[in-house]
């Protein structure tokens, strides 16, 4: 059983020895040779940071277009940099599920019924997963990756101010977020420089979980506070969205999180806390959660309208969409109609109920059949089966010498799986404000399987 389980998550494969018997690898060494000698490639990685935190410094503020065009600077960088780069460096299983997932994408474009507008979707996921190639890169330093997590803190502290400021002095509903005949009818939901309050609340769920393993990783109790101070404002950012997707990633990452956290540290717990630390914490949220719908009305009643079904507008209109959304992955289960909203929204009238238009299908994993069928859901499922698996043993060898690095590895898990949870019920990711951010969570756990010395992986600069 074992065995089987390390096959399914390519533990133990190794990519680095089919890179060195690799013709084409064979064919760069030119390139390598020119390498030594260019004094701009010599600061590559740097280089490729600023192209990286400029993307998460911006991405809030300006437009998908300008996202775009940093895109394909970091692209064609990556190219650059990995043509030129020793054979077999950072290569990892993750490497290999997210060549066979942008595989079939390529494979769903080809056979697509609207090839053209598929082919737009297309160039838009790869610009995104070459940015996950260069990331995973970059992000092998230690001070790479805490400062690129830094980066992205720090803006998400400026998008929270901002969002806490429409809370208390109001904002202008910029479309129908509740649903009219509720109680919350009149309620203000946050939405920031976003433009959306869902979109809002999927861009700030993993800063919740990165921000507070920053209190532990980061080294000075400057930077140890000011993580405590992004957390506090964060938290309730995010609430005030007023997200039901949101709101359910994030107490799926904050449990995810704490569950991982207390496994971090039970290695020095004594045998009754190793016991016990892990039932009385989840009991302990648990009855927090419940006082918190039971006492504070606006709470109570949207965590209400999740259970009432079509009653609430916003759970009819994705009724709805769900249900034509599963005739088109009828119509085609195996490949789908090709990737992107474009394709998506050719296809998607011709299945429509009356009434319910949509631009995509308001969850990831029915956006994924759709776009590359059954095929494509089962890779992008193996992936991240994949992906956790690699971060869980990373985990453990970071666990066993107490190394502080693993605590953004915790944060990624605890990301990662709320962005999933909130993915069930919304479609964000076509948004690279947030489809950046999945990608630098798988980055980051990509970023962990590099073989350094312990000692390296430790060398944090303040």
């Amino acid at each position: 059983m074992n065995s089987v389980w390390r096959q399914i998550t390519l533990t133990g494969f190794s990519l680095q020895q089919w890179r060195e018997v690799s013709y084409f690898h064979r064919l760069l060494k030119p390139l390598r040779r020119w390498r030594q000698a260019s004094r701009l490639l010599q600061w590559g990685d740097a280089i490729g940071l600023i192209l990286i935190g400029l993307i998460f410094a911006l991405a809030p503020f300006v437009s998908t277009t300008l996202i775009g065009v940093l895109l394909i600077a970091c692209a064609g960088f990556w190219l650059l940099l990995t043509l030129t780069d020793e054979v077999g460096v950072g290569l990892t299983p993750i490497h290999l599920m997210v060549a066979l997932y942008w595989g079939v994408m390529a494979a769903a474009t080809v056979f697509s019924p609207v090839k053209a507008a598929a082919l737009q979707g297309l160039i838009k996921l790869t610009l995104n997963l070459l940015l996950f190639l260069l990331m995973a890169r970059v992000l092998r330093s230690p001070r790479h990756r805490s400062g690129v997590i830094g980066v992205y803190l720090l803006t998400c502290l400026i998008v929270s101010v901002y969002g806490l400021r429409q809370w208390f002095f109001g904002a202008d509903a910029l479309a129908t977020w509740v649903d009219p005949n509720s109680a919350l009818a009149n309620t203000t939901r946050v939405y920031s420089y976003l433009g959306n309050p869902n979109l809002l609340a999927g861009y700030l769920l993993p800063a919740i979980p990165l921000s507070a393993m920053a209190i532990f990783a980061w080294p000075s109790w400057t930077q140890k506070a000011l993580a405590i101070v992004m957390l506090l404002v964060n938290t309730p950012c995010l609430v005030l969205t007023f997200s039901r997707g949101g709101w359910l990633g994030f107490v799926a990452a904050s449990f995810v999180g704490l569950i991982l956290l207390v496994h971090w540290w039970s290695i020095r717990f004594s045998q009754f806390w190793r016991t016990w630390a892990l039932p009385l914490l989840m009991a302990g949220a648990v009855a927090f959660l419940i006082f918190a719908v039971l006492f504070i009305e606006p709470l109570r009643a949207r965590v209400y309208s999740i259970f009432v079904g079509g009653k609430d507008s916003s759970n009819n209109f994705r009724l709805n969409v769900w249900g034509a959304v599963i005739d088109m992955i009828r119509a085609r289960p195996i490949l789908g109609i090709g990737p992107g909203n474009d394709a998506f929204n050719k296809i998607y009238p011709l299945f429509q109920r009356p009434r319910y238009t949509a631009l995509s299908a308001y969850s990831i994993f029915l956006e994924t059949a759709v776009e590359a069928g059954l095929v494509g859901l089962g890779i992008f499922l193996w992936l991240v089966v994949v992906a956790f698996n690699q971060a869980w043993t990373q985990l453990q060898r970071l666990r066993q010498v107490g190394e502080k690095q693993g605590y953004w590895l915790i944060g990624a898990i605890a990301a990662q799986a709320g962005l999933l949870i909130h993915g069930l019920v919304d479609t964000i990711w076509y948004r690279p404000q947030v489809s950046t951010l999945w990608w630098l969570m798988m980055a980051i756990i990509a970023s962990y399987y590099a073989s350094q010395p312990l000692r390296e992986l430790g060398r944090i600069e303040s």
